[in-house]
Order: C-alpha cells, then sequence, then structure tokens
C-alpha cells in the first residue's frame, strides 16, 4: 500500500551526521497509508515539517527519490513530538473514514472484535457501539461521543490506536499499512 502524497514531520538539510553522502533529507508519514518513510530531496528545494509532498508514480516536484521505510525509533526526536500533530491534522481531514471504521467493524475471532484493539473501549463500550450503529450509522465524533455514555474522545482513540501501531506496541494493524 503506498501513499501518493506525505506530510513532512522533519528536514535535515544535510542528512544524518552518520550518513556517507551528505544529501538533504526529509523524514515523512505517508496521509493515507501512514507509512514512515525518509525521502531525499532535491538540490535547491526548502520543505518544512507540515509540508504536503508528492511521491507517487508521476513527476515530483520536490522529492528526488524514496530512500526508504524507517521505524518509529528511527524518526529524530523532533519528528516524533511533530508527528501526533500532523496525525491529528491528518484524522480531522479523513474523519469519514475514521467514523466508517466504528460503522463496519467486525470480529477478529470468536471472543475478540476489531473495535476492541482501539484504546479505551472494552466490552461494555463495545457493545454500546454496536447496539448504537444497528439504529442509525455514526455521522461523525461527535455523533459518536453523544450516543455512547463515557467513553473516550473517539479522534484521540484513533491517534492513540496509530501511534501505538507505529511504535510496533501490537502486531494487529487496522490503520497503518504493513
Amino acid at each position: 500500500m503506498r501513499d501518493e502524497y506525505v506530510i513532512v514531520l522533519d528536514f535535515l538539510p544535510h542528512g544524518r551526521p552518520s550518513d556517507r553522502r551528505p544529501e538533504p533529507l526529509a523524514q515523512v508519514i505517508g496521509e493515507k497509508y501512514f507509512n514512515l518513510l525518509e525521502v531525499v530531496i532535491k538540490d535547491g528545494v526548502k520543505v518544512k515539517p507540515g509540508d504536503r509532498l508528492y511521491i507517487g508514480e508521476g513527476k515530483r516536484e520536490e522529492v528526488k527519490y524514496i530512500k526508504g521505510r524507517i521505524s518509529y525509533d528511527e524518526l529524530t526526536g523532533f519528528a516524533k513530538t511533530e508527528l501526533e500533530n500532523v496525525l491529528e491534522k491528518l484524522v480531522d481531514t479523513n474523519e469519514k473514514r475514521f467514523v466508517e471504521f466504528f460503522n463496519r467493524a467486525g470480529p477478529i475471532t470468536t471472543r475478540m472484535h476489531s473495535l476492541e484493539l482501539l484504546p479505551g473501549i472494552g466490552k461494555k463500550h463495545l457493545w454500546d457501539i454496536i447496539k448504537q450503529r444497528k439504529k442509525k450509522p455514526f455521522e461523525s465524533f461527535e455523533d459518536i461521543k453523544a450516543r455512547i455514555e463515557m467513553l473516550p474522545d473517539p479522534k484521540k482513540i484513533v491517534i492513540k490506536r496509530i501511534l501505538m501501531e507505529l511504535k510496533g506496541e501490537d502486531k494487529r494493524r487496522i490503520f497503518v499499512a504493513r
């Protein structure tokens, strides 16, 4: 699963100190599949955290090439702090996609439901969500919050889950591509 667009988390104009060949490097996260990547930036191009870059098949304006995937642990300290802000914006922008997850998520096994993979959702919330979505599908995070008693903020739950997946804290993936 490839991302067409990425968001810059950190820009290293001279690359990493350990690189043999210094070249401008950006640590980025995919807009749709949340792939963590390092991309080499074209000479003379300056990017900053929060910039949206095209990395698809066509002509790329800023990106020379994709260096490769990286793990959460390989992110710079700055990129890690920026990550949560970027995820918040991405989840806001794609709210419909995540609300659909609440509407469509199904069981993984006879004992485990995919909604239970979300932090803060146990059996009680699970059954409340299932009951409510049968009556009428959820339309927004606000709608979920209003209809499910005592549920932590659904947007924050989704962001927390994405971070867990990026950090490798759970082998199951809901939102992050492998």
